[in-house]
């Protein structure tokens, strides 16, 4: 699990995610609503030429919602379900830095409750005297999210 990671604030934690699987950051933009997409699809943007799907992760994790503000920005993730690789948006609230974070400065995720699903939580990477939670972006949407994303955009 030893690597560089992209930190990003959301809501008073920080987060961070595998540089790997980050296409790209980009600024905030109109986002389309879909209908019939879950209430934490935000909608869809045209990057590029491409539409995508683009995922509230406040309220993935059922955090207190949040206008935007000039640091929230969408960054553009590659996530493997299944055999196919899926392009998606995620909206944070501020992005931090790129950190590369040494095996030993990662420790496993605490147990919670067995209720507390945790398995898209690679694990926890001590930075100075912080906690960043490293995020499986994997598996942060399950398989069947995606799917029913992937088909309400199709629509």
């Amino acid at each position: 699990m030893a690597g560089k990671y992209l930190t990003f604030k959301l809501a008073e934690e920080e987060y961070g995610l595998e540089i790997l699987k980050v296409q790209e950051i980009i600024r905030m933009q109109v986002v389309t609503r879909v209908p019939k997409t879950p209430q934490y699809v935000r909608g869809v943007i045209n990057l590029r030429g491409k539409v995508i799907p683009v995922v509230n992760l406040r309220s993935k994790f059922k955090m207190e919602h949040l206008e935007d503000t000039e640091k929230t920005c969408i960054i553009v993730v590659q996530i493997k379900n299944s055999d196919t690789t899926i392009v998606m948006g995620i909206i944070i609230d501020e992005v931090k830095e790129v950190l590369d974070i040494d095996a030993k400065n990662i420790e496993e995720t605490p147990t919670f409750d067995s209720s507390i699903n945790t398995e898209f939580i690679m694990g926890m990477g001590k930075v100075g005297g912080d906690v960043k939670i490293l995020l499986d972006i994997d598996k942060v949407l399950s398989a069947g999210e995606i799917s029913k994303i992937a088909d309400s955009i199709k629509e």
